[in-house]
């Protein structure tokens, strides 16, 4: 269908007209991804400490620093690699999501049948005298009258079959052997499609926005949809067994089997080699120390400075243009897989003076990818990957290096940004047009609490969802995912008891262990040990793996980081998948199979979809970690659900099997938006009382930002033949709280690399001012969500 994305984010405020508006041994439960010296950054090592339960509300006295993630046969280790909450009064509990598309029309004309009027005119008139001559004449005129009523019948009818007969014969016929039906949808041609359907299932033909073609192909039954008039239709399904988008997703029953499509928008060195490899002997500067690209900070750098032919920044487009496609989730969708986790930079948003990320272009990606995701009936988990002045550390965060979010000098005013930068994708998510595709919405991707600290992030946690909350109301809207901040799953038992809807993310990977020098049989007993999630889904609620992998070690190129080696001893069979013998790969299918039947239920996903090639080799030179790579060659399961049940063939049943339901708070039944109070009182305080690496200074002392910089609003596309609203960008008219911006007349230390001693705040000689008084605060006033009307 003709899209056009807008390419610009604006300053909206809200509430008014938008522009875009349309009328182990060791198990690791550390990062995937490795900064450029291992992750070992000064100040920042990452211990082990005991896993203690934690008190009914979730807080813990325990040091700040990450525990063993999993207790049983299988010890794990930890790799350090690479406002105010209010009670609902009345929360509601919607039924059901609202249709988001345009019902069958009810104008077909119904069969004709004659009328008491009719029967009046045709009886006999007595008024002239003349019975018989009238009577012969009425029924000399009630045959004229028969006639034209035949006809006119007979028209309808040919009518009435014009418009039925390619309904059955393009949607209804394609989808009999479904368990779903095609949508409710007037239908309408497609000009774009080859063939001119709007939908289609196994071996139809596809017509993407550039003109190619592809067949699309599907042997579990899914259909997609692609209604030029109705783009926000959300009937497709991506398989015949799971629910189709418009319809409820049962957390106790439907599994989720996601994948990631990571390397996509936020460019990680393993993932996309080739676009590092290129600027890996550069003149070295305080931005690039080394001459090496080892980030997207420093890949940005160096690829602005490349004034030659094939440089700049607008390589960064090139490559979204380009390494996901349609043709990827159509793929997704063919493999058996039912939702994707779609990481993505808040450069996506917006930058500031100094950050050199390519700004406000990754959107348009975003965009299509939710279009896609639809058209093909993927659910969507989408979710902030990186942070002003990195949560982490690691290079998926924008920058290797210090941690600046909730820690330093600036962790406080980096804090203000990421809320901001939250709520404008939740205000964009939350309309009606987007509800049905992203069901789930993480607040920030694996942020290191063992340096971050415990109460600083669960604080943060739930200023978040009191900002999204405040804009879905209770029972409607996203999932709010949060990371397990690398604890691993006991320390969050009872965390924010009566909130709604709060999932928990864990992500474990063996690759980041020792140990790995195993035999393939190892591995998926050690799997089945340690992946297991079932009794968080007792203690916490809702646990999802967001991230796992089919890496046994950490061979592959860039894995650990630019300028890192493997901690494996010989990586080249490893690497060198095109000689993999059938053994090897049944041996990593055996583990994948493995990792996700103790990760089924809720679910999972995959990192990640795809990997690059090297510009070396020209060919994938971390093959564990691409689920397509493994697809087409042998390793990677061509139907997921074949992973059920074999932990049990493996002699390792479920230590604790979830036989239940989940309460009904932690799906947004009766009970949800009611915190403990106990949680509101110990966590509410924002900002924290105390910050790591400030000295001991006052976090009401140090450099903040005040609210008053309008608000960015993200765009939203334009459909050139719908007939229904794209939104405004903006789901919640009375969110006109502005966002944050440096005080005038203050100077700031580096938001990425403040050192610890950099706690003054001085605003022209005038008296520091203090956070309170900067005027942070944020709408708490959480509302029920309005009923929505039954989709029956």
């Amino acid at each position: 269908m003709a899209t056009t994305l807008g390419s610009d984010i604006t300053d909206h405020t809200p509430g008014e007209p938008s522009p875009f508006r349309d009328p182990d041994t060791e198990i690791s439960s550390s990062s995937r991804r490795h900064s450029e010296d291992g992750g070992e950054n000064a100040g920042h090592g990452v211990g082990h400490m005991p896993t203690t339960p934690s008190t009914a509300d979730g807080m813990s006295n325990d040091p700040l620093v990450p525990p063993a993630r999993f207790s049983g046969g299988v010890p794990p280790s930890i790799q350090n690699s690479a406002r105010n909450s209010y009670v609902a009064s009345t929360p509601g509990t919607p039924t059901s999501r609202p249709f988001l598309y345009r019902g069958q029309s009810s104008d077909t004309p119904s069969r004709t049948l004659l009328g008491s009027d009719e029967k009046e005119k045709a009886a006999p008139n007595e008024t002239n005298g003349k019975e018989t001559e009238v009577k012969a004449s009425g029924r000399g005129l009630s045959r004229k009258r028969l006639w034209l009523f035949l006809v006119i019948t007979v028209v309808l009818i040919i009518v009435v079959l014009a418009v039925i007969l390619p309904i059955v014969f393009v949607v209804i016929k394609k989808h009999r052997d479904h368990s779903g039906s095609a949508p409710n949808s007037e239908p309408t041609a497609n000009p774009e499609s080859p063939t001119g359907d709007i939908t289609g299932g196994d071996g139809s033909v596809i017509k993407t926005a550039d003109g190619t073609t592809f067949t699309y192909k599907n042997p579990f039954g899914g259909f997609w949809i692609d209604d030029p008039r109705d783009p926000y239709n959300s009937g497709a399904r991506a398989q015949s067994f799971v629910p189709s988008l418009n319809e409820t997703w049962d957390y106790t029953r439907d599994q989720i089997r996601g994948v990631n499509l990571g390397g996509w928008l936020v460019l990680e060195p393993f993932i996309v080699p080739a676009l590092y490899e290129k600027y890996q002997n550069v003149t070295s500067n305080p931005a690039i120390p080394g001459g090496q690209a080892v980030d997207e900070w420093t890949l940005s750098v160096a690829m602005t400075n490349d004034t030659s032919e094939g440089g700049g920044l607008s390589q960064l487009e090139d490559h979204y243009r380009t390494f996901i496609t349609e043709q990827d989730f159509a793929q997704i969708a063919g493999a058996g897989l039912n939702w994707v986790r779609l990481p993505i930079p808040y450069w996506a948003i917006d930058t500031w003076p100094g950050e050199p990320f390519l700004s406000k272009t990754a959107w348009k990606y975003v965009l299509l990818a939710l279009q896609w995701a639809r058209k093909y009936g993927l659910r969507m988990y989408l979710e902030i990957h990186t942070a002003p002045g990195s949560q982490n550390g690691y290079n998926h965060s924008g920058r290797s290096g210090p941690i600046n979010f909730l820690n330093g000098p600036m962790g406080i005013a980096n804090a203000q940004r990421v809320l901001d930068y939250m709520r404008i994708v939740a205000e964009f998510i939350s309309q009606e047009q987007y509800k049905d595709v992203v069901q789930m919405f993480g607040v920030l991707n694996e942020p290191l609490m063992g340096i971050i600290g415990r109460d600083q992030l669960d604080r943060f946690y739930l200023q978040s969802y009191n900002i999204l909350r405040n804009i879905t109301g209770i029972g409607s809207g996203a999932y709010m995912v949060v990371h397990d901040g690398f604890l691993g799953l006991t320390p969050w038992k009872g965390f924010l008891p009566g909130s709604d809807r709060i999932v928990l993310d864990t992500h474990p990977y063996v690759a980041f262990g020792g140990g790995l020098n195993q035999p393939l049989d190892h591995w998926p007993t050690a799997a089945c040990q340690a992946f297991q999630v079932n009794q968080s889904n007792f203690d916490f609620g809702i646990t999802i793996t967001g991230e796992f992998s089919a890496a046994i070690n950490d061979c592959g190129l860039f894995v650990k980081g630019v300028g890192s080696q493997p901690s494996f001893p010989d990586c080249t069979q490893w690497d060198d998948w095109r000689n993999w013998t059938q053994e090897m790969k049944d041996g990593i299918k055996q583990f994948v199979l493995a990792s996700m039947d103790a990760m089924h239920f809720p679910g999972y996903f995959f990192w990640t979809w795809k990997v690059g090639n090297s510009s070396a080799t020209g060919k994938v030179q971390s093959p564990f970690w691409s689920y397509q790579l493994g697809l087409e060659n042998g390793w990677m399961p061509t139907d997921p659900r074949e992973a059920i049940g074999t932990c049990d063939q493996l002699g390792v049943p479920f230590n604790l099997p979830f036989t239940t339901t989940f309460q009904s708070w932690q799906t947004g039944g009766p009970g949800a938006g009611q915190i403990a109070q106990t949680a509101i009182n110990a966590l509410s305080q924002f900002p924290p009382p105390s910050l790591s690496n400030v000295n001991g200074a006052n976090p009401t002392l140090l450099p903040h930002y005040t609210a008053t910089s309008t608000i960015p609003t993200l765009p939203v596309p334009t459909f050139s033949a719908a007939t229904t609203s794209a939104g405004d960008g903006w789901a919640d008219s009375h969110d006109t709280v502005s966002a944050a911006a440096p005080i005038q007349g203050c100077v700031y230390p580096d938001a990425w690399n403040a050192p610890a001693g950099s706690t003054a705040f001085i605003c022209g000689g005038a008296a520091t001012p203090t956070l309170l008084a900067a005027g942070i605060s944020i709408p708490v006033a959480i509302t029920p969500a309005p009923m929505k009307r039954a989709t029956t």
